[in-house]
């Protein structure tokens, strides 16, 4: 008794004496993480002996074989795996959190590296080697955790949890939705309210794109370091805080600023949203119900069409004070829209953290918390609540350190600093990851497949409007009278005039009073003491006029439009300020725009129903490769577009074809990728896709009016090419989530 005493003894000095020295020299390296460490180990040390009462049983200074790390990794889980870091133990210093304890150097490698001899040398190579170690021990814990996973997924059912986030993550994803439309809405009022140039209007319809590339690439990267909840709250904050500003700001740079950040914020939706659900998840439901989750872009289309509808075209729901700020009825039409974000956040805020990411990090008790509650609920409203959660402990993530040394005398602004760099090392080894030799040839594809269907699919919905608009205009022109060398003396002009053109006339003592002019041209004509007073001008203009002792009084005929006229004795007395609005003469071509996109989102109904139902059933790359070739046969029906009902009916049947791809390319996204990098490439491929939505737009629009085979030809070259490349991807229909 007394010599085995002697031997514990003799072991704890031991093991204590070159954990102290361990300490010693490395804490001037990573800091308190190494106290830490070696204080845990110690005590560790101290428990096993105490457990088996033999110290042959474990590693002392000259031990070759057991070391200081447990090479058992089943016992690692059982040690570290199975506690947070909240539930984890305490020594007398400080908290150990999981994570940090990756285990410490051999006593002969601690040896060598303090004498500065040869086994400093070992000393590197080891560390190598446990780096290789560690991320093999990471890659088998990730493998065995997703089978694991899938089995939990079974034994929780799919019920009233998952429905209730559908609908919770559905408001999310029709905020998406509702952000492609709004700019779109409001710009023929805003151009007016703003005067706004056609550069400026083309910058202002293509701004939500570029924020919503810098969106998705920068919060699906923060998604899988963050968690996926948290990173869609804060997403989700800014586009309803800009959306909210952007309604109330009066100068075009500001109201650009706002919707550029809103687009920011919502831009992290489809990324985190689609990474979320699947987590939540089994095999056999997966591709059906993120199928039905697309439903609710579709909804927020319909949702942005209805409010427009409603509101923009009713001018009496406005206020102005003075001239200086101006809120039309527009803008109530901005703020509305940011109604489905803020609710998104409102519900989100209940709903838990991804189980599945706890478990990537090593966070176990929080997981198994969550997934039990997901078990509990379905149960629950399944009428079995008897029925017991039976997972008693769940694989968790062996993780890499990531110590950062932060004294407790560096200032706060460095520390902060150090975080975001490490933050940003991290992400950035994440998207190095994606192209990595495991994934390089699965990204690269799906980066083509990506960029086909977004370039042909934006750059036909915007090119469709259009078009439809150049047919009216086209009908509008065709009905335009011509007055050529009329001369009109002593004549009150009190009514509207609209649709014509007046060339070489004479106009002497005519008064213009309280009228609006729609598309008047005046040329080569002359005004000879003329009165205009309070006259409303929409696409008026005069060229190579002169205006002989004439007086404008309370008009809005501005410089511009007049184009190489003379001035002779004329005066203007109190010009209206800004652009002013009337909706009187665009309400039924108002009506027009919003019944179009309506019909078109509507559209996609049939879509997204087949697709949820056979996604499961054909599989993910029939679905995408299939859909994307219809896709691409209807093109050619868009040479028979001569008329507005008929460009109306190719609209609609292309978006009702082409969302089976969109669906079944998000599902296939999702799946190829593993939780840890999850979001990171979605995210990042989403990106992407905005890049691709506006160089199909810039190029699609360049041609309207022009020639319908170039858009076609683009069009339908783009899907071919992705549904070819969709073929080669590998498909995931019954494989678990990685």
């Amino acid at each position: 008794m007394e010599e085995g005493y002697q031997n514990r003894t003799a072991f704890i000095k031991g093991a204590k004496d070159i954990a102290k020295e361990v300490k010693r020299q490395a804490s001037k390296k990573v800091g308190r993480s190494v106290d830490r460490v070696t204080d845990e180990y110690s005590k560790r040390s101290y428990n096993r002996f105490e457990e088996d009462g033999d110290e042959d049983d474990y590693p002392t200074q000259g031990s070759q074989d057991g070391g200081y790390y447990r090479g058992d990794s089943q016992a690692a889980n059982e040690d570290e795996g199975g506690h947070s870091d909240s539930t984890e133990g305490h020594d007398e210093d400080d908290e150990i959190y999981e994570g940090e304890y990756q285990g410490i150097p051999r006593a002969e490698s601690g040896k060598g590296s303090l004498a500065g001899g040869p086994g400093s040398v070992r000393a590197g190579a080891q560390q190598f080697t446990d780096v290789g170690v560690s991320e093999a021990e990471r890659r088998k814990d990730q493998e065995e955790l997703a089978q694991q996973y899938e089995t939990i997924l079974q034994e929780c059912g799919h019920g009233r949890f998952q429905w209730t986030l559908y609908f919770v993550l559905g408001l999310a994803l029709m905020a998406d939705g509702v952000e492609i439309f709004v700019v779109g809405f409001v710009l023929p009022s805003a151009e007016r309210d703003m005067c706004l140039s056609e550069p400026n209007k083309s910058m202002l319809g293509l701004i939500v794109y570029f924020g919503m590339m810098v969106g998705a690439f920068l919060w699906g990267a923060l998604a899988d370091r963050i968690g996926r909840r948290q990173a869609l709250l804060i997403s989700l904050s800014i586009n309803s805080i800009f959306s909210f500003f952007s309604s109330f700001v009066q100068g075009y740079g500001t109201f650009l600023f706002c919707r550029l950040l809103s687009g920011v914020g919502i831009g992290g939706s489809i990324p985190i949203v689609f990474s979320y659900y699947s987590e939540f998840l089994s095999q056999e439901k997966r591709g059906e119900h993120l199928s039905w989750l697309c439903m609710f872009w579709m909804m927020g289309g319909i949702y942005a069409s209805a409010m427009a509808w409603a509101i923009i075209p009713h001018y009496g729901w406005s206020f102005q004070m003075g001239s200086a700020y101006q809120f039309h009825s527009w803008r109530v039409f901005v703020l509305v829209c940011a109604f489905p974000s803020v609710a998104a956040i409102a519900a989100l805020s209940a709903m838990p953290e991804s189980p599945r990411f706890y478990l990537e990090n090593g966070k176990h008790d929080e997981g198994w918390m969550i997934l039990k509650q997901v078990h509990d609920t379905n149960m629950r409203a399944k009428g079995h609540p008897e029925k017991v959660f039976s997972v008693t402990t769940i694989k968790t993530v062996k993780q890499m350190d990531e110590l950062v040394d932060i004294g407790t005398d560096t200032p706060v602004w460095q520390r902060y600093r150090m975080k975001i760099v490490s933050l940003s090392q991290q992400i950035r080894n994440n998207i190095v990851a994606c192209f990595s030799p495991e994934y390089k040839r699965t990204t690269f594809m799906l980066m083509a497949v990506w960029f086909s269907m977004s370039f042909s699919y934006y750059g036909l919905t915007v090119w469709f409007p259009d078009m439809i608009k150049y047919i009216q205009k086209q009908e509008y022109d065709s009905r335009t009278k011509t007055f050529t060398k009329e001369r009109v003396e002593h004549v009150t002009f009190n009514f509207t005039l609209e649709n014509q053109v007046h060339l070489q006339g004479h106009y002497f003592n005519d008064k213009f009073l309280n009228l609006k002019m729609k598309s008047m041209v005046f040329e080569d004509s002359v005004f000879e003491e003329c009165y205009f007073e309070d006259i409303t001008s929409i696409h008026t203009i005069f060229r190579n006029c002169t205006f002989v002792a004439s007086l404008f009084y309370n008009t809005d005929l501005f410089k511009y439009r007049f184009v190489n006229c003379k001035l002779v004795n004329s005066t203007f007395l109190h010009n209206k300020e800004g652009c002013m609005l009337d909706f009187s003469d665009d309400f039924n071509n108002a009506y027009m725009i919003y019944f179009v996109n309506f019909l078109g989102t509507l559209a996609v109904l049939p879509g997204n129903i087949v697709s949820a139902l056979l996604m499961d059933k054909i599989g993910r790359l029939r679905m995408l490769a299939g859909s994307s070739v219809i896709s691409c046969i209807s093109c050619f029906f868009l040479m028979f577009g001569n008329s507005e009902s008929g460009m109306i009916a190719l609209l609609c049947l292309f978006g009702g074809i082409s969302i089976a791809s969109w669906n079944a390319l998000d599902v296939i996204t999702v799946e190829l990728y593993p939780s840890d990098k999850r979001t990171t490439a979605f995210g990042f491929l989403n990106a992407l896709c905005k890049v691709a939505a506006v160089l199909g737009i810039s190029i699609f629009q360049s041609f309207v009016g022009i020639t319908k085979a170039v858009p076609i030809i683009f069009a339908a070259g783009a899907l071919a090419a992705g549904s070819f490349l969709a073929t080669k991807l590998p498909e995931t229909r019954g494989q678990v989530l990685q």
